[in-house]
C-alpha cells in the first residue's frame, strides 16, 4: 500500500520534481560541494559540543544513498515527501515535504535548496508551486508551512512569491551554526488559492517584476 499521492513527477516546462533515485547520487555530491558557501549558513546542523565535521564529509554519496532510503521509506508511510528538481534534464536542487500529519491538522513542512547557479530564474519558485499544488491535490493536504530564517531573503523570496503568508516567528527553532536560530513561520492553506497554487503562480510571473 502506497501513501496518496506518492510516487509522483510534476512538470511545468523545463521544470521537472521527481522522487529521488540512487543514481542522483553524484549529481547530489556535485551539488552539494560546490554550493557549500550558498547552502552551509542555513543548514540545520545537531546541537552541542562535538563538532559534525567538514561539509565535504556530509556530502557523499554514502549520506545520500541513506538519506534517500530514509525519504522513501517515510514517503511509503505517508510522513514525507522528498523531491528532487531537475531543471532542462539537470539536477539542480530538492524539496522534501516532511512531518505531515493527517487527523484534524492535516499539514506539512517544507524545505528546499538550488543551486545558486541558476538561482534567480524562476526555477525553484515554480517547483515549490508545482509541490504545493499536488499537497493540495492527490496528497490531501489542507495547510503547507515553510520556517525560514530572517536573514535567508532568497527563500524568503520564493515564499513570497507563491503567496504563502507570514504568521510569526519560532523563537530558537533550530540549531544552525552552533545556535538556535529564530525562524520566520511561513505558511498557505488551500483556502488562500482556491484557482491552485500553480495556476496563481503563472499568473503571478507573467507580469514583469517592475510592476508587482
Amino acid at each position: 500500500m502506497t501513501a496518496p499521492g506518492w510516487p509522483a513527477t510534476l512538470v511545468d516546462g523545463p521544470v521537472v520534481v521527481r522522487p529521488p533515485k540512487l543514481r542522483d547520487a553524484v549529481s547530489w555530491v556535485d551539488l552539494r560541494i560546490r554550493n557549500e558557501g550558498w547552502l552551509a549558513p542555513w543548514e540545520a546542523t545537531p546541537p552541542g559540543p562535538e563538532p559534525v565535521g567538514p561539509w565535504a564529509r556530509r556530502q557523499t554519496a554514502g549520506v545520500f544513498s541513506q538519506m534517500t532510503r530514509r525519504l522513501r521509506r517515510q514517503a511509503r508511510q505517508g510522513s514525507a515527501l522528498p523531491f528532487m528538481v531537475a531543471y532542462r534534464g539537470r539536477v539542480v536542487g530538492q524539496i522534501t515535504v516532511s512531518t505531515i500529519v493527517r487527523g484534524a491538522a492535516n499539514t506539512g513542512q517544507v524545505g528546499y535548496w538550488i543551486d545558486q547557479a541558476v538561482a534567480g530564474r524562476g526555477i525553484m519558485p515554480t517547483a515549490l508551486a508545482l509541490v504545493v499544488g499536488h499537497c493540495f491535490g492527490p496528497v490531501g493536504l489542507h495547510r503547507v508551512e515553510a520556517n525560514v530564517r530572517p536573514e535567508n531573503a532568497a527563500s524568503r523570496r520564493v515564499v513570497e512569491k507563491l503567496g504563502f503568508r507570514t504568521e510569526g516567528m519560532h523563537l530558537k527553532y533550530l540549531a544552525i551554526d552552533g545556535a538556535y536560530r529564530d525562524h520566520l513561520i511561513y505558511a498557505i492553506t488551500t483556502d488562500d488559492v482556491p484557482e491552485g497554487v500553480v495556476t496563481r503562480w503563472r499568473r503571478t510571473r507573467a507580469v514583469p517584476e517592475v510592476e508587482r
